[in-house]
C-alpha cells in the first residue's frame, strides 16, 4: 500500500475557475526523481500565489501542488550524494512550479536540485530566506564583487518590504553598507529601520519625469526588485563605478533609459536569476547566509503557521496585504 501524505492540491473545477484543497496524497503520484524529501517547512512566495490561482503563465497544468521553497530530511534517495536522514533544501528550478512543489509533506525531484543543509541553518531558518533571500544574496553578491564598499556611498534598495527586497536591506546594513529602503508602504518605515534601513522613501519620490539622461549619481548600488520607471530612474541617479542589480517587475517589464550613465559613469547592471543558478554559486550563496551573512533581524517579521492556514495568507499577498514572511510548517 502506498503512502499517503497531505498536499495543497489546486485544481481547475470549471474554464478559468481554481480552488485549493488540502487533500491526502499516494508516494506514487510524486513525478519522477532520484530523491525523495519529507518536507518539514515551505515559505510563500508571490510565484506561489500565482500558481495557487490558477495562472498558466506560472503553471501550465493543474491539478497541481504549488511550492517553489522547501526544506526537509531525505526519506530515500538512488544519488550516490544524498542518503536518508540528510537535511536538505530546494529552491527554484521547476520546483512548484509544473513540478510538484513543497506545500506538501513529501517532494521527489532531481537529485542535482538539492543542496544539503549548510551547517549552522536550521530547516526552519533556510525557510525564512527561501528563494527570496537566495535571490536578495545573489543580489548583494554582485555588488560586493563588483567592488562596492561601505565607503563607496548610500546603497538603494527598491520594493523593500517585499521578500527579495527586506532580505537585502538586512544583509547589506549587516556587511556595514548605508541603505536607502525604498517601498510604497510607508507605514512599514518602523520595521525597514528594525532590519537596518538607514533611510526610508516613498517609492514615487524615486520617479523621475523631467526627462533628462542622466541625474546627480546618488546611489554607489542598487538593489532594484520592481522594474519599469523606477529603475530607469536608478540607473540614472547612479554614482561613478556603481553596480545596479535588477530582479523584478512588479512595476513593470520595460523601462526607459541612454547610454550615459554606462559610458560616463562605467555604471554595471546584472540581471539576477535564481531559479537556474548554478550549484556552484548556490552553495556558496547558502553558505554565506549560514554564516557572516546571516540575518537574525528579520526573525521577528517571519510568521509560522499550518498548510490548512495558507489560503488566506495567498489572498493577502495576491492583494498586496501580506507585510510578513510566511513560513509553512508541514507538522503543525
Amino acid at each position: 500500500m502506498t503512502k499517503m501524505f497531505k498536499s495543497m492540491v489546486v485544481s481547475e473545477y470549471e474554464k478559468g475557475k481554481f480552488r485549493m484543497d488540502i487533500v491526502k496524497r499516494g508516494i506514487d503520484s510524486l513525478p519522477e526523481g532520484d530523491v525523495l524529501i519529507n518536507v518539514k517547512y515551505s515559505s510563500l512566495n508571490y510565484k506561489d500565489a500565482l500558481s495557487a490561482s490558477g495562472n498558466k503563465g506560472v503553471t501550465r497544468n493543474y491539478p497541481h501542488t504549488p511550492g517553489i521553497d522547501a526544506a526537509g530530511i531525505v526519506a530515500e534517495s538512488a544519488s550516490i550524494n544524498f542518503n536518508p536522514g540528510d537535511k536538505v533544501l530546494v529552491t527554484g528550478f521547476d520546483l512548484g512550479m509544473n513540478t510538484s512543489g513543497g506545500f506538501s509533506e513529501y517532494i521527489r525531484v532531481p537529485s542535482d536540485w538539492v543542496v544539503k543543509l549548510p551547517e549552522g541553518m536550521s530547516l526552519k531558518e533556510s525557510m525564512m530566506f527561501g528563494t527570496s533571500g537566495l535571490t536578495a544574496a545573489l543580489s548583494v553578491h554582485k555588488i560586493v564583487s563588483g567592488g562596492i564598499t561601505p565607503e563607496s556611498g548610500d546603497i538603494l534598495v527598491t520594493g523593500a518590504t517585499g521578500g527579495v527586497g527586506s532580505c537585502a536591506v538586512a544583509l547589506l546594513s549587516n556587511l556595514g553598507y548605508r541603505v536607502t529602503a525604498a517601498t510604497g508602504k510607508m507605514k512599514e518605515s518602523e520595521m525597514l529601520k528594525d532590519i537596518g534601513a538607514s533611510d526610508i522613501v516613498d517609492r514615487n519620490s524615486l520617479v523621475d519625469k523631467s526627462g533628462k539622461l542622466i541625474l546627480k549619481g546618488t546611489w554607489a548600488g542598487v538593489v532594484d526588485t520592481v522594474g519599469g520607471e523606477m529603475l530607469s530612474t536608478a540607473i540614472k541617479s547612479c554614482k561613478y563605478g556603481a553596480v545596479l542589480t535588477c530582479c523584478g517587475n512588479v512595476s513593470g517589464h520595460e523601462f526607459t533609459t541612454s547610454i550615459y550613465p554606462f559610458i560616463l559613469r562605467g555604471v554595471t547592471i546584472f540581471g539576477i536569476d535564481s531559479v537556474q543558478s548554478p550549484m556552484d554559486i548556490r552553495k556558496h550563496m547558502w553558505d554565506k547566509l549560514s554564516n557572516e551573512w546571516s540575518a537574525d533581524s528579520l526573525k521577528k517579521y517571519a510568521d509560522e503557521i499550518s498548510l490548512e492556514e495558507l489560503k488566506s495568507r495567498i489572498d493577502l499577498i495576491l492583494s498586496g496585504k501580506l507585510s510578513k514572511k510566511t513560513i509553512i510548517n508541514l507538522e503543525l
